[in-house]
């Protein structure tokens, strides 16, 4: 087997975008649209596109469904990570999550500290695996979108950052489900 010593070439990644909001439609979803401006700018392929209401049974089936399909690599939902009783994607992708990426939510944080001093505490974002998909669920507001994707996500599905990144690790995402 021969290595490549020269540059690593980017890999495209198939995202699908999740708009979670009781009012929204494509037409006014702005942080959707955010999302998907972003993950076409960076050569990433829009796998999928849906808005759903806030409702926990509706999301986790969709987020299934979506890490069912081998046309899907992750998923990023936007909307739904308050703390108010309508709020309620962090806990649907929770009960889809085989890992959850805890620091995630952590940089996250340190990234919205940046922007909106401690207000970032009221963030719930979240991000995990489960069957080969990375998850990832993002404030509802374009400005959180757009802080997620440009100082965390663009980077990691981006194959050749180092010292590491989501991409490299696709492979062995799933190695728990083969046969040994």
């Amino acid at each position: 087997m021969s290595h490549s010593t020269g540059p690593k070439e980017f890999i495209p990644v198939r995202i699908a975008v999740l708009t979670v909001s009781d009012s929204r439609t494509l037409d006014d979803d702005r942080s959707g649209q955010t999302l998907v401006d972003r993950i076409a700018a960076a050569g990433h392929v829009l796998a999928a596109r849906a808005i759903l209401p806030d409702e926990r049974d509706q999301i986790a089936a969709q987020l299934r469904d979506w890490c069912a399909d081998p046309g899907v690599d992750v998923v990023i939902s936007t909307g739904g990570t308050g703390l108010t009783g309508r709020d309620v994607s962090v806990e649907a992708h929770r009960d889809v999550y085989e890992k959850e990426i805890e620091a995630f939510a952590t940089v996250f944080t340190i990234v919205s500290m940046q922007k909106i001093g401690t207000s970032a505490v009221q963030s719930r974002a979240t991000g995990g695996v489960a069957n080969g998909t990375y998850l990832f669920a993002l404030p509802g507001s374009p400005g959180a979108c757009k802080d997620a994707w440009d100082e965390i996500l663009v980077h990691q599905f981006d194959y050749r950052h180092r010292p590491c990144n989501f991409v490299e690790i696709f492979p062995r995402l799933d190695e728990h489900h083969r046969r040994k």
